[in-house]
């Protein structure tokens, strides 16, 4: 009989190895982030379990050998890894609804292309405590909620929903059809100091690479730089989610006040 090869606990809680292993996980109804499979395996387990994971909305990807022997914590693979939640997402309605009950103009988080857990651990972190109502990721081209970005939040996960979708753009337009507004930064935009940033509002946060893309950006309202002066031209992702974060909170803070 196959042997069932599960992920060293000890060192990645999230990473599950082995044919046998992954099609219990997706009998057992586990929310699979990401299956990676080995080019040119056709057999029929292997095609059992990318059949479950297209049924469960998993994203499927196809990578070399090697890639897998990097990856892999057990040394017996058999072709398949993946990596599974460690947290349930929830639906984008369920984060408006949490506005909604708190008497609030929703506060939103939306990431492109997140893909470092510690950088989407500490955004979440981040948004926990200036008191944004949830975050938005894509389920392609970001890291998910595993246990490393659950240990990068210093808890928050618990508290903060995160909302998995299928395309940024297309959810920022529905957005906007209920009253939010959206600015992203970018380091070309106008000083975020001088933005209207009261309302409910949809903050944008892209990659240190690559930042924001160039189709979430021109779905967004308004682009805010944040003011530099160092030899280098950029902030990591989490802290530019910070300074933009806050100086919403600082609007708001103030807008609230009694005349």
């Amino acid at each position: 009989m196959e042997p069932e090869y599960r992920q060293k606990r000890a060192a990645d809680e999230s990473q599950i190895e082995g044919r046998n292993a992954l099609r219990e996980a997706f009998r057992a109804g586990q929310s699979v982030e990401r299956l990676y499979v080995q080019d040119n395996l056709t057999d029929g387990p292997v095609l059992d379990l990318i059949r479950r994971a297209k049924k469960s909305d998993t994203v499927v990807d196809y990578v070399p050998k090697e890639r897998l022997d990097r990856m892999s914590l057990t040394g017996h693979h058999q072709g398949v890894i993946a990596h599974v939640s460690s947290y349930e997402y929830v639906d984008v309605e369920e984060i408006l609804k949490k506005a909604e009950e708190k008497g609030e103009a929703p506060f939103l988080f939306l990431l492109d292309e997140i893909e470092d857990p510690h950088n989407l651990g500490a955004i979440i972190r981040t948004a926990n405590l200036c008191g944004a109502h949830g975050v938005i990721i894509p389920k392609r081209r970001s890291a998910g909620l595993t246990a490393a970005v659950a240990s990068a939040s210093a808890g928050a996960v618990s508290y903060t929903p995160v909302a998995r979708v299928n395309n940024l753009v297309q959810t920022i337009g529905d957005l906007k059809k209920k009253g939010l507004w959206f600015v992203c930064a970018d380091m070309d935009g106008e000083i975020l100091y001088d933005l209207n940033l009261t309302g409910p509002i949809g903050v944008v946060i892209g990659s240190e690479g690559s930042g924001v893309g160039r189709l979430v950006k021109e779905t967004c309202d308004m682009v805010a730089a944040i003011p530099m002066k160092g030899e280098i031209d950029s902030l990591n992702a989490s802290v530019a989610a910070g300074v933009l974060a806050y100086e919403i909170v600082r609007q708001r803070s103030y807008d609230s006040r009694p005349v």
